[in-house]
């Protein structure tokens, strides 16, 4: 059932516009407030409260005044200052149940007491005075529930229950349906409280005795006569809350939504190889600065890696174009030639052929190592001392006819590269220097800061000053006629940097002096540095 509602809402979901987004989320935070005044009846419960506060009040006085005006009652001291004591509201619109009309009185026997009717003359005019004020309807009863006042005077409310509690000394609110409502507005069908009256029985006690009740109702309030009345400062309000959405929905947008437009547009010019990714504006969010700044790295490696790409084409293009144009000029001079030449021109060719074929071979090689070493990614655990990688390579190349010297101190701190990363790249360096004619090679090793600093120097020809600036460039080497690939020192430059390490050649008089910057290792306290080229 959710999978298809999701599906259907997936499928109906207008495509909307950031900016139309935030606003219509403030707009219906902004309005909820106003939708649980009217749907969970907040505003119109305090209406119907207000109207019970205001019976309650009323009938304390009544009362009071009943009480000091009957006959034959000797004068009451009056209660101290502190002794205050707030009668609580007892109408709540959500749970209080909501009686039928107020029935007609019943006929009553017999006649009111004579204390009860000069009481009833007494206060006549003042329920008279505060009925032609307040809007309520105001009856006075006597200790049987028989009317002393209005209309229906002479008839009895003893057997409705409010009347009835009051009698037992109670005080009472109840509501009761309004059966003389009639609609005004046209949304009033939404109000509970419209067509409901709030009715307020309070007992009139003498000497510990109930000698008469006082029987209050009004209509509540209105939900949409109060908004009415109130409409000024309503509408002040909403204005006042639309005035700060449209503030806020701006600022969001300068925040938010026209950066990431910007950034859009930007990303796609980037995209059809114009232009560069801007710097974030000032008023965006902290996380809009931070996405511009990873797009605008993801461009640069992006134009770095197209322009590696395009020159490393060439480079292959160029670099597979000589041998396989020496092997197709063989093959076309054995087919047309076979018959008529001598078998040393057929194995002068063939071989030739052959050489060529090699040569592609390593190239091919080559290139895969150059691919993987460009793709290997840090190994955050790796750590290994460089002691053992340096003299296993050492051993390994040193002959009688070339030295190499070592100087590494003992406390040495190991370094975060694989030990096979080590002894690729020292492999790489020691073999380039013996190759071009060095008869000693120097390593020597210091710590600075957080990583080591190894530098291998040999006493060979060196390198040239025109060719310094390219020696680590794919394919760029000067033993081409000897075999070389000149990928032996793009591959060592890859295999460092997948390890965050550098390597740069020094300055020097005689000789090449290369130095690698080695990342320390993280070594936990009391664990061991862990060799991850150790068996």
């Amino acid at each position: 059932m959710i999978a298809r509602i999701k599906a259907f809402a997936k499928r109906r979901w207008p495509r909307l516009r950031l900016r139309t987004i935030l606003l219509a989320t403030l707009l219906f935070v902004a309005a909820l407030p106003g939708v649980g005044a009217v749907f969970l009846r907040v505003y119109e419960n305090t209406l119907v409260r207000q109207t019970e506060a205001e019976l309650v009040a009323q009938g304390a006085a009544l009362a009071a005044s009943a009480q000091a005006l009957w006959p034959g009652v000797p004068h009451a001291p009056s209660p101290w200052p502190e002794d205050v004591r707030p009668e609580p509201l007892r109408i709540d619109l959500n749970t209080t149940p909501i009686l039928p009309e107020r029935a007609s009185p019943i006929a009553a026997s017999g006649a009111a007491s004579p204390e009860a009717a000069t009481a009833a003359r007494r206060l006549g005019p003042i329920l008279a005075r505060t009925r032609q004020t307040t809007l309520a309807s105001i009856l006075l009863l006597d200790g049987s529930g028989r009317i002393l006042t209005g209309s229906h005077a002479g008839r009895s409310y003893a057997s409705i229950p409010e009347v009835r509690a009051a009698l037992a000394g109670r005080i009472e609110t109840v509501l009761r349906r309004n059966g003389n409502y009639r609609q005004v507005y046209r949304f009033e069908w939404l109000s509970r409280a419209a067509a409901i009256r709030v009715h307020h029985a309070r007992p009139i006690v003498i000497g510990g005795r109930v000698v008469g009740v006082l029987l209050l109702s009004r209509s509540a309030r209105a939900l949409f006569r109060g908004i009415y009345e109130d409409r000024g400062k309503i509408a002040l309000g909403v204005i006042l809350i639309l005035a700060t959405l449209v503030m806020l929905s701006g600022l969001l947008s300068r925040g938010i939504a026209r950066p990431i437009e910007i950034l859009s547009a930007a990303t796609r010019e980037v995209a059809l190889g114009r232009g560069t990714v801007p710097e974030a504006p000032p008023t965006a969010a902290i996380e809009i600065q931070a996405l511009y700044a990873d797009f605008g790295e993801m461009a640069r490696v992006i134009d770095i890696r197209s322009r590696y790409l395009r020159d490393f084409a060439h480079a292959v293009s160029h670099e597979f174009k000589t041998p396989l144009a020496a092997i197709r000029g063989a093959i076309e001079l054995l087919q047309d030639h076979h018959a008529t030449m001598q078998e040393e021109e057929r194995q002068f060719f063939l071989a030739n052929a052959a050489a060529d074929a090699e040569r592609l071979a390593q190239l091919v090689t080559r290139l895969l190592e150059l691919a993987r070493a460009d793709m290997a990614r840090p190994d955050p655990a790796a750590s290994t001392p460089l002691a053992t990688p340096i003299a296993r390579i050492a051993d390994g190349l040193r002959t009688r006819d070339f030295v190499i010297d070592i100087d590494l101190r003992d406390d040495l701190p190991p370094v975060a590269l694989p030990r096979s990363t080590i002894e690729a790249v020292l492999a790489s360096l020691i073999e380039n220097g013996r190759q071009a004619g060095a008869k000693r090679l120097y390593i020597h090793a210091r710590e600075a800061s957080d990583h080591v600093m190894l530098q291998l120097a040999d006493d060979g020809p060196g390198i040239p000053p025109a060719d310094r600036q390219r020696i680590f460039e794919p394919f760029f080497t000067s033993k081409r006629q000897n075999g070389g690939t000149g990928l032996g020192l793009a591959i060592t430059h890859a295999l460092l940097e997948a390890s965050r390490a550098e390597i740069a050649l020094l300055p020097s008089e005689a000789g090449a002096t290369f130095e690698l910057k080695l990342p320390r290792a993280a070594v936990g306290s009391g664990i061991a540095p862990r060799d991850p080229g150790a068996p």
